[in-house]
């Protein structure tokens, strides 16, 4: 198992892949339908999606949740 501390890192992978996966897809049906090789069409645009998915949530994910905090009341406790 990874250790904890890798948190971040792990979950960016995760959420990158399965994202660049979803978005592949759907792109990819949406451009060129159901052909008869969409498997390769997508699989093909989906590793490059990764490619570019994984260390684009690393670099964003900071700013996206400073951004969550400003938008998000604060809890209050009764």
């Amino acid at each position: 198992m990874i250790d904890r501390k890798h948190h971040k890192v792990v979950f960016s992978f995760f959420i990158s892949l399965l994202m660049s996966c979803i978005m592949s897809l759907v792109i990819s049906i949406f451009n060129v339908g159901f052909v008869s090789n969409i498997v390769s069409i997508w699989l093909s645009a989906w590793a490059f999606a990764f490619v570019i998915a994984f260390p684009a949530i690393i670099i964003v994910s900071p700013l996206v949740h400073k951004l969550t905090s400003l938008v998000l009341k604060e809890e209050t406790s009764h």
